[in-house]
């Protein structure tokens, strides 16, 4: 009935121990050392070099996050519970407490981590003065706060405690304070754990699974991030770059440089089912004044992008898995790049950067000054089909015009109310003079927007809806960037219609909202419904119904504006005005 305990520690070495058994009463097998069953007592070796069954194929493969198998649903009772553990004496009694609930070699060292990322904080102070600091395991606990080199010391101790073979190992991060491009040299700045499970080892990084520091290094907030956890080697290598290269875990492993010059993608980058980006690189040299960016994703995900802190000098365009971003710099020189991204079905949630770039400009293309209303993402996108626009005719985001025209189509989706407004920098174009230079034509669930533009230069189409059945506000939905180099551009506005022009009626003659004066003008419209149809200048001229077309000519001598009115009873008097047109002054 005696209780024996066995410790195991290397053989001349500092005591460091590996395993612990306790046997109590009853026939019992010895506890696994290496995950196979040992029917005798065997000597546990020092924790064995990485070789090549430990090893990941570098690219990442993009199959999974994790370097095994984790089922983090079967973890939540275990989590829970490990988080509400209260042990602050000792480092023995804490481990012995956490393992009440952990079976597997997975969930030892899954309830360590947990504890260490919920109950330690980052140490900021102690970073600015390690003279005055203990990386000790005891005090790490004590004090509830450390830096990275306490984070991993009490991680592996609490699992040599707990039988896991655990390394402590160091080297250089892209974390606090790094910025893109940069080289590393002298010695490392940072520490992690490399863990032995199920035959093979895995790494993880407690110190940035518990939280991060704000810009200035002088708060630390607890925001716990998973994907430190037993993370991919393929993408632990993207900010940890171990001093020996045996402990990247990778087939081929890479070199100082090539970890210097390759992109940083942020942990959010990948949560959020990202990828990859090209370019692979953190500086991006423009040519000719562009630079391109693209990321590709497993599902629709919302992109937004800031150049220099502004949503300014690019054009980025959805696709179904990813985005493309075209940007122009306005100045040359250095300019920091974001990307930030959030899942589709989340509109509440906050978007997160994913990445950041370097450009370097040489030279700006100044013909690529986007206008101010210019919203991103342009163009349509499985976004805008979301919203009930379909088949668009014009799928990129830059619509080239040459005479000053043109027409795009949709079939909307059912119960939709369309909305537009055409913008401008620097133009004469008050926000109701520019839905006047865009015309509606309804055919069916057919929608044709056609567009004549004022003068030449740099326009934005926006488009708004709503549900006819919704009494409240057009919702914005998207944009299209409209260029016209040709100066000899000048459109008249379309006529002004009111309430009573419905919308599938059509004007196909004349469609300049300005008449010239003293002049025979012919009119054709498409209406239906209505029982007369009268011009009103200086005369009145009805118009007469062929081949449902209301037609007829209207002389525009001696008045300054003519009216369209429509006569929906034949029974009434009452007439409804449903177009106005101005008459040019002689």
């Amino acid at each position: 009935g005696t209780q024996v305990t066995v410790e195991i520690h290397p053989k001349d070495s500092t005591p460091q121990l590996f395993k612990k058994f306790s046997f109590g009463k009853g026939p019992q097998r010895l506890p696994s050392l290496r995950g196979q069953d040992n029917r005798g007592f065997q000597r546990t070796e020092a924790p064995r070099a990485p070789g090549g069954k430990d090893l990941h194929a570098y690219p990442w493969d993009k199959s999974s996050l994790k370097s095994m198998p984790v089922d983090l649903q079967q973890f939540e009772k275990l989590d829970a519970y490990a988080l509400q553990v209260d042990v602050k004496n000792s480092v023995e009694e804490l481990v012995k407490a956490l393992l009440k609930q952990a079976r597997t070699d997975l969930e030892k060292v899954r309830a360590i981590w947990m504890w260490i990322c919920h109950h330690i904080e980052y140490d900021v102070v102690g970073y600015h003065n390690k003279s005055q600091l203990s990386c000790k395991p005891i005090d790490v606990l004590q004090a509830g706060k450390s830096i990275c080199e306490g984070y991993a010391g009490l991680f592996e101790q609490m699992c040599s405690i707990a039988g896991i073979q655990c390394l402590k190992l160091s080297g250089y991060s892209k974390g606090y304070g790094y910025k893109m491009g940069q080289t590393f040299t002298g010695d490392s700045d940072h520490a992690w754990n490399a863990v032995y499970l199920d035959g093979r080892w895995h790494l993880l990084d407690s110190t940035w699974g518990s939280g991060s520091v704000d810009d200035a290094f002088t708060k630390f907030t607890f925001r716990y991030n998973e994907f430190y956890f037993l993370t991919h080697p393929a993408l632990f290598i993207n900010n940890h770059f171990p001093d020996n290269s045996n402990w990247q875990l990778l087939k081929p492993t890479l070199t100082l440089k090539d970890f210097e010059s390759n992109m940083l993608h942020s942990s959010n980058f990948y949560m959020l089912g990202l990828l990859g980006a090209h370019p692979e690189t953190g500086v991006i040299h423009t040519e000719n004044g562009k630079a391109s960016v693209s990321v590709d994703c497993r599902s629709a995900t919302l992109f937004m992008f800031k150049l220099k802190e502004t949503e300014e000098h690019g054009l980025m365009t959805l696709k179904k898995h990813g985005m493309k971003l075209d940007i122009y710099p306005q100045k040359t020189g250095s300019h920091k790049l974001q990307i930030f991204a959030k899942p589709s079905k989340g509109s509440e949630e906050l978007y997160s950067c994913v990445l950041e770039y370097r450009v370097e400009c040489s030279s700006v293309d100044k013909a690529m000054h986007f206008p101010k209303e210019l919203s991103q993402p342009v163009g349509p996108s499985w976004f805008t089909e979301r919203h009930g626009f379909l088949r668009p005719s014009h799928p990129d985001p830059i619509i080239h015009t040459n005479d000053g025209r043109c027409s795009v189509t949709f079939t909307l989706g059912k119960d939709i109310s369309v909305l537009t407004s055409l913008h401008c920098d620097h133009s004469s174009l008050a926000e109701d003079m520019g839905r006047r230079h865009i015309m509606q034509i309804h055919r069916g669930n057919q929608i044709e927007l056609k567009i004549h533009l004022p003068h030449a230069g740099n326009f934005v189409l926006k488009i708004y809806a709503k549900k006819k059945s919704d009494p409240g506000n057009y919702d914005y939905v998207f944009n299209y960037l409209i260029t016209c180099l040709n100066t000899e551009v000048k459109w008249p506005a379309f006529p002004q219609s009111y309430s009573k022009w419905a919308e599938d009626y059509e004007i196909l003659e004349p469609l300049s909202g300005s008449l010239p004066a003293n002049r025979n003008v012919q009119f054709k419209l498409k209406m239906h419904g209505v029982a007369k149809v009268l011009v009103q200048a200086e005369n009145v001229y009805p118009l007469t119904l062929s081949r449902g077309y209301w037609e007829g000519t209207c002389n525009t001598s001696g008045c300054r504006e003519v009216f369209v009115m429509v006569h929906e009873n034949a029974n009434h008097s009452f007439y409804s005005h449903v177009l106005k047109y101005k008459v040019e002054t002689q």
